[in-house]
C-alpha cells in the first residue's frame, strides 16, 4: 500500500499532535490563527448584540412617543385609523420595523387604556457566521388616561365697582404655543354713584374673533327716601353722607346655561381680568404677582384667597360635575381681604370625560 494511503489511528493521531504542540522552532502563527476564530466571534456577536439592545431602546421611545400620539384622536376615531396613526408616528420617530396597536377601551367614565406592541427582524453582521441573520427585536407599550376636565360652563353671579372690567378665559392648544379666547364677561358701571357701584355684565362665548353673547344681567340703581317698599333680592345701601341707595339686578335669560365653553383639546387655561383704571391693569391666574386676587370656593360665603406667590392650575380648579365660585378683586383694595369685598363673582361647573390632551396620559409600561 503506497504511504499516502495510510491511515492514522486515533491514538497515532494525538502523538502527533502532541508533537506538534510541544515543538520550539515551528511558527506559532497557525495555533494563534486557530485561537483567533473563537475570540473573532465573541466580539463580533458582542456587536450585535449591543446593536440589538440599541435598536430596542429605540423602538422603545418610538412607541411610547406614537401611542401618546393615538390617544389625542377624537373618541370616535376608528380601530382601523388609529392604526394608520401609530404606524405613521412610530415611523416618524425613527422607529424600526411595524406597530401594532392591541388594545383601546374608554369606558363610560372617560377612563381609557391603549396598548400597542412593535417587533423589528434586526439584520446581524457577525452572528450570520453561525447563520443567525437577524434577531427578532420586540418591545410594548400601554397608556392609561383618567377623566379630565373637557368642558366648563360660566354664569354671571354679580358684578360691582366704579371700575369697567373684563374678564378672559384663555386656552392653548396641544402642539401650539397662541393662547386663544374662549370666553369673555364684560362689566360696565352703571354711573349712579352708588358705594359699591353696579352695572351691566354681559358674558360671551368666543370663537376666533367672533363674540357670542349668552347671557347679561342689567343692574339698575336709584336713590330712595327709605327702604320700606324695597323689592325682594333688591341690594340696599347708604352712602356715608346718608344717602340710600337701591339697586336691582335682572339676568337674561334667567335660566340660561351661561358661557359653555369645550376645553377638551385645551392643554393650558388661564383666567385674565382686565382692568384699565386700576392698578395692577391686568391680573392673571397664572402670574404669582396677581393670582392672589383670585377667590376660590364650594360656595360664596367658602370661598378663599389664592395665596401669594402661587398660581392656580384652572384644569383642577373647576372641579368635575359640581357646581363652585370664583371671584376677582379689581384691585381697588389691599389683599388680603374678606370674600365679601371682591368685585366680580361668577359661579362655574365643570364636567369631566375622556380628553384629548397628551399632558393627561400615564405610560404604564
Amino acid at each position: 500500500m503506497p504511504s499516502s494511503a495510510r491511515k492514522f489511528s486515533p491514538a497515532a493521531l494525538a502523538g502527533t499532535l502532541k508533537q506538534f504542540l510541544a515543538r520550539r522552532d515551528g511558527s506559532i502563527m497557525p495555533m494563534m490563527a486557530i485561537l483567533t476564530i473563537p475570540l473573532m466571534a465573541a466580539v463580533g456577536f458582542s456587536v450585535d448584540y449591543t446593536s440589538a439592545v440599541t435598536t430596542r431602546s429605540d423602538m422603545q421611545n418610538a412607541l411610547d412617543a406614537a401611542i401618546i400620539a393615538v390617544t389625542t384622536l377624537p373618541t370616535t376615531t376608528s380601530f382601523s385609523d388609529r392604526q394608520t396613526t401609530l404606524q405613521q408616528a412610530y415611523a416618524a420617530n425613527a422607529g424600526q420595523g411595524t406597530a401594532t396597536l392591541t388594545g383601546v377601551n374608554v369606558d363610560a367614565t372617560g377612563t381609557a387604556t391603549f396598548t400597542a406592541t412593535a417587533s423589528y427582524p434586526m439584520p446581524t453582521s457577525f452572528m450570520q457566521v453561525a447563520r443567525i441573520d437577524t434577531v427578532q427585536v420586540g418591545v410594548g407599550s400601554s397608556v392609561r388616561k383618567t377623566p379630565a376636565l373637557a368642558q366648563t360652563t360660566f354664569k354671571i353671579g354679580k358684578a360691582s365697582g366704579w371700575w369697567n372690567k373684563t374678564i378672559t378665559l384663555y386656552g392653548t392648544q396641544f402642539g401650539q404655543t397662541a393662547p386663544q379666547k374662549l370666553m369673555q364677561i364684560n362689566y360696565i358701571y352703571n354711573g349712579a354713584g352708588d358705594p359699591k357701584g353696579y352695572g351691566t355684565t354681559t358674558a360671551y362665548t368666543v370663537s376666533g374673533t367672533k363674540l357670542t353673547q349668552v347671557q347679561q344681567q342689567v343692574c339698575n340703581t336709584s336713590k330712595v327716601k327709605n327702604f320700606n317698599n324695597a323689592p325682594a333680592g333688591a341690594i340696599l345701601q347708604t352712602s356715608s353722607n346718608g344717602t340710600d341707595y337701591q339697586t336691582t339686578c335682572t339676568t337674561s335669560p334667567s335660566n340660561g346655561s351661561g358661557a359653555v365653553i369645550d376645553v377638551s383639546l385645551m392643554d393650558k387655561l388661564y383666567l385674565e381680568m382686565d382692568v384699565p383704571s386700576g392698578s395692577p391693569t391686568v391680573l392673571k391666574s397664572n402670574d404669582p404677582a396677581t393670582s392672589d386676587r383670585l377667590f376660590m370656593g364650594p360656595t360664596e360665603s367658602a370661598m378663599v384667597e389664592v395665596g401669594a406667590g402661587q398660581t392656580v392650575d384652572i384644569f383642577t380648579a373647576v372641579p368635575c360635575n359640581q357646581t363652585s365660585t370664583q371671584a376677582w378683586e379689581d384691585g381697588g383694595s389691599h389683599v388680603p381681604e374678606a370674600y365679601t369685598d371682591t368685585d366680580f363673582t361668577y359661579t362655574v361647573q365643570g364636567k369631566c370625560d375622556y380628553n384629548q390632551r397628551p399632558s393627561a396620559t400615564v405610560l404604564t409600561q
